[in-house]
């Protein structure tokens, strides 16, 4: 994405907090939910292999930590079931499966 489109991006979801947040608590919202989107994306291609291999490492007892960063290809990795697209519309039920 390119920078003018991620900074018109960022202030169109600013604008629509305008109503829920003073302008000056933005950035307490908005940074924190841009770097969980980012790591969203970045972890979506190899989603499902991770989630598939630490079942299966689970399963058999062994410790799964060295698969699963190398099913992600990076230096983190994330076992829950749910991404942003899933919790859209769930937010009053989250804390279900935490």
């Amino acid at each position: 994405m390119e920078q003018q489109n991620l900074s018109a991006l960022i202030w169109s979801v600013a604008d629509l907090l305008r109503h829920n947040y003073r302008q000056s608590e933005y950035g307490k919202v908005i940074l924190p939910f841009t770097i969980l989107k980012w790591l969203d994306c970045v972890l979506e291609p190899t989603k499902e292999d991770v989630l598939a291999e630490y079942a299966y490492k689970k399963k058999l007892g062994i410790p799964p930590v060295p698969f699963l960063l190398r099913k992600a290809g990076q230096s983190f990795y994330n076992i829950s079931p749910l991404d942003i697209k899933k919790l859209m519309g769930y937010q009053d039920h989250i804390t279900l499966n935490v």
